[in-house]
């Protein structure tokens, strides 16, 4: 009897998480400028423990941006996007390689965090130009 009342009366698909709007290149940039932040402050100081710190918090900065790159990737751009835009996929490929151990969680070098700004820069260009 429980069950039949909490079973739904009806059931919802969507092709996406939630409907669609939730997606914005912002949150890949926040982390990445916080990961540009971290090496920056880590350079900046002689306290071992402090940049032991940075090094941490730049490491979970670097893997949100990952995740917040592979879900434009794979939950908001869809085919006719990379039909428009072929370079989408090396896009991606790079900027999570950038955020990636090869990357920003394998370097302190705050070159290495502007080129992946760079990046989610180029993405974001795109990105707004399908929300048109």
């Amino acid at each position: 009897m429980l069950k039949n009342i909490f079973q739904p009366k009806e059931t919802a698909f969507a092709h996406c998480d939630l409907p669609c709007g939730v997606y914005d290149p912002a949150q890949a940039k926040i982390e990445a400028l916080s990961v540009k932040a971290c090496m920056e402050k880590y350079a900046a100081s002689s306290d071992a423990d402090f940049k032991s710190r940075a090094v941490a918090i730049k490491e979970e900065r670097s893997e949100l941006v990952k995740h917040h790159l592979w879900v434009l990737w794979t939950d908001y751009f869809k085919p006719n996007h990379f039909e428009a835009y072929p370079q989408l996929h090396v896009l991606f490929n790079e900027a999570t390689k950038l955020a990636g151990a090869g990357g920003s969680k394998g370097t302190t070098d705050v070159a290495v965090a502007d080129k992946l700004i760079a990046k989610i820069d180029e993405i974001a260009e795109i990105f707004w130009a399908t929300k048109k």
